[in-house]
């Protein structure tokens, strides 16, 4: 298991897909020589107005520590591109990962979504676009840190943030939700979704000093409540979500996270993933 990340970096390449402008993509690890690895679909943090590969790569390289093949995805960016484009954009890279999961992971290889802070809501987002479409097969999502709802009122957020009424988060929502009634959607709030049974096994991470801390605890347990056989692990002092854009600042909890995401990427009884094309 790693103890710091690797500090090359692989190329960017060009996804284009049918419907959306090129999006910048980073794969890290590579296809075992037999078997299959867990494929993942990473997405960055950024609010929702920030953040690309660059800033991503310290979760996708601990995806990959964990023994992934990931596709680490720069998707569309409010306010030029507010909800739902970025989410759209994320499930058609998710459809085109599934068509090419035997090439780049190997024969059957189970198909994941992850993402922290803003990536972690896209994640949510198409575990819960995946179950309603009937596709592609998920066999988990992956929720680091992650802005789940718009509400500035937990105890997490105000820890963070102190008296001050406004945050980079909360302009995030701003620029990111086309108007009040967004807010309602659940493939835009997950938090606000009002149905979660039928959903991709879930892991759940968070610092304790985590602005997103209390609406990951919570979605979680809404997502037990709903037989979603879940996972949680508090990250203790993480500096969570800023450290995950510094891979230098992450350094101290990589074995830790990584232990988290080894032991459900490589669950003794996965789901298993369709082989139809």
């Amino acid at each position: 298991m790693l103890t710091s990340l690797p500090t090359s970096r692989p190329g960017a390449s060009p996804l284009a897909l049918p419907g959306h402008a090129p999006m910048a993509t980073r794969l890290y690890g590579s296809k075992p020589a037999a078997g299959a690895a867990p494929l993942v679909l990473h997405l960055h943090g950024g609010a929702f107005v920030d953040g690309d590969l660059a800033s991503g790569e310290c979760l996708a390289q601990m995806l990959a520590g964990a023994g992934a093949v990931v596709l680490s995805l720069a998707y569309p960016l409010a306010p030029a591109h507010p909800f739902p484009q970025a989410v759209e954009a994320a499930y058609a890279a998710m459809e085109w990962l599934y068509k090419q999961r035997n090439k780049l992971a190997g024969n059957g290889a189970a198909l994941y979504v992850a993402g922290d802070e803003a990536g972690g809501n896209l994640a949510a987002a198409i575990a819960l676009m995946a179950r309603d479409r009937g596709h592609p097969p998920l066999a988990g999502q992956i929720l680091v840190a992650p802005m789940l709802d718009p509400c500035t009122g937990t105890a997490s957020l105000r820890e963070a943030v102190g008296q001050d009424t406004c945050c980079k988060w909360t302009d995030g929502w701003k620029q990111y939700l086309r108007s009040p009634r967004d807010a309602e959607h659940p493939y835009a709030v997950p938090a606000r979704a009002q149905r979660l049974a039928g959903l991709a096994p879930a892991l759940v991470l968070a610092g304790e000093d985590d602005p997103m801390r209390d609406e990951a605890m919570a979605y979680a347990q809404r997502l037990h409540n709903a037989g979603i056989s879940v996972a949680t692990a508090m990250i203790p002092a993480s500096g969570w979500p800023e450290s995950l854009g510094d891979a230098s600042q992450a350094s101290f909890c990589v074995q830790t996270v990584q232990g988290h995401l080894r032991a459900f990427l490589h669950a003794p009884t996965p789901p298993p993933a369709a082989d139809t094309p």
